[in-house]
């Protein structure tokens, strides 16, 4: 996410890092090349040229000229207004209406059908809520099949009319039968072009005039840099819409969606997609990802994926388990599982301070664990629980099974062997009472 951006302003402030003093001729130098990776990242060459100018006025008020360490202050004064520029605080949904409409535009391609799914999953999991898709793409039929396949995987009803050419007729019944039915939100899908027309978007206002929803989000493919910032204006002077969606975050964007639209449109962005799962959305934090955009980590998000994972009755029996020996490879398995349900493992290790610049270029994806997870299950229940039996003989019938070589199940079982003995000191240094108190914080 944002790799070269990052690397590029990187080597922007590098020449100021450790230096004990520094003078207003580097600092504008550097500023210079700060602006060129914002170009370069298709930020606007205007909006680069005042956010650089706004870094330089507070730079030089917060005397960083005579700072003991000015590099790390010229960071942070351009970590703040970095954050200022994509909106400064984060915004979630209005969920106040009885039921709660949402109304969901953008053009085709952007990814609205599979952000009304994620959304939907994202409101029944962590709002406890009961949403209601709507399918009004009446000119797609996969648009329609693509959303109740997505309905079914969340286990959200989908209301849909084959048949019925009118999105206006459409969403007003749909609005009506969630009404009848007890539906807290209704997430109305609605379609798009290949480009910005004046035919849908005379449609999508009959729609939007006819529901009047409680918020309408514009869904844009961050992957289309300036072009998404041109397309949000024109949206926005249709539908004035409530909030932003950057989705395909996780694929090759260089930023400037992200860090220009709410300079232009002055909308906040409320969620990003980081993934084709249905749980790959993200609450938008223009802190935390100023913070992943200049190498400094997200921890503070890594935590809560972490948090939502966390079985505190499971994480009572692992600890027992370590504190006897008796930590196996199926109780290894579990927490692999759990890991992999926290998203994309490429996009999490770089939430660590320091790792996005580690892993550049290092290829990691969703099967990452796919290797150790076979090797495994080509174990016996036996061994699974007692590694110490796994020699010889055992050790080549697990990698025939696994479809791997020997040398990978020596590796498997020198680094289990590694991390039991790990989690046993660390639990004896203190690690049961970091856990419980992580535990009193949950509730």
């Amino acid at each position: 996410m944002f790799e070269n951006l990052s690397e590029k302003l990187e080597k922007a402030f590098h020449s100021l890092k450790g230096r004990d003093r520094i003078t207003e001729i580097n600092v504008a130098e550097s500023l210079k090349e700060v602006r060129r990776a914002l170009v370069e990242a298709d930020v606007s060459y205007k909006v680069a040229k005042e956010f650089v100018a706004r870094v330089k006025e507070k730079a030089i008020g917060q005397e960083v000229l005579t700072s003991l360490k000015p590099g790390q202050v010229m960071v942070k004064v351009t970590r703040d207004e970095m954050a200022d520029l994509m909106g400064g605080n984060a915004e979630e949904l209005s969920l106040d209406g009885k039921p709660n409409i949402i109304l969901i535009a953008g053009l085709q391609g952007s990814g609205k059908t599979t952000f009304s799914g994620k959304l939907a999953s994202y409101l029944k999991r962590k709002k406890a809520k009961r949403p209601l898709l709507v399918a009004c793409d009446v000119y797609r039929p996969a648009a329609i099949d693509q959303l109740k396949v997505l309905g079914e995987q969340v286990g959200v009803e989908v209301f849909s009319q084959l048949g019925n050419p009118d999105p206006v007729d459409i969403a007003s019944q749909a609005v009506q039968h969630a009404r009848a039915q007890g539906f807290s939100n209704v997430i109305v899908d609605t379609a798009g072009r290949l480009a910005v027309d004046q035919e849908m978007m005379d449609e999508i206002g009959r729609v939007h005039k006819a529901i009047q929803p409680n918020e309408t989000l514009f869904v844009v493919d961050s992957m289309t840099g300036q072009d998404a910032v041109n397309t949000a204006r024109a949206f926005h002077d249709v539908l004035n819409y409530d909030g932003v969606v950057l989705t395909k975050l996780d694929g090759d964007t260089r930023g400037g969606a992200a860090l220009t639209i709410r300079s232009v449109v002055d909308k906040p962005i409320k969620f990003i997609g980081t993934g084709e799962k249905v749980d790959a959305l993200d609450v938008f934090h223009p802190d935390r990802m100023a913070d992943r955009i200049l190498g400094m980590g997200d921890v503070v998000s890594l935590v809560e994926k972490a948090q939502e994972q966390f079985d505190e009755e499971q994480a009572r029996k692992v600890q027992k388990k370590i504190a006897q020996n008796r930590f196996g490879f199926d109780d290894f398995l579990q927490q692999l599982q759990q890991i992999k349900k926290m998203g994309n493992v490429k996009d999490l290790l770089g939430m660590v301070p320091g790792m996005g610049k580690a892993l550049k270029g290092v290829d990691i994806d969703d099967d990452a664990f796919k290797g150790v997870e076979a090797m495994i299950q080509s174990m016996t229940p036996e061994e699974r629980s007692n590694p110490s039996l796994i020699r010889g003989s055992r050790k080549k019938r697990i990698a025939i099974g696994s479809g791997t070589q020997v040398e990978e199940v020596n590796r498997l079982l020198k680094q289990f062997q590694d991390m039991s003995k790990m989690m046993r000191s660390m639990q004896s240094a203190g690690g049961r009472g970091m856990a419980q108190a992580m535990m009193r914080r949950r509730r």
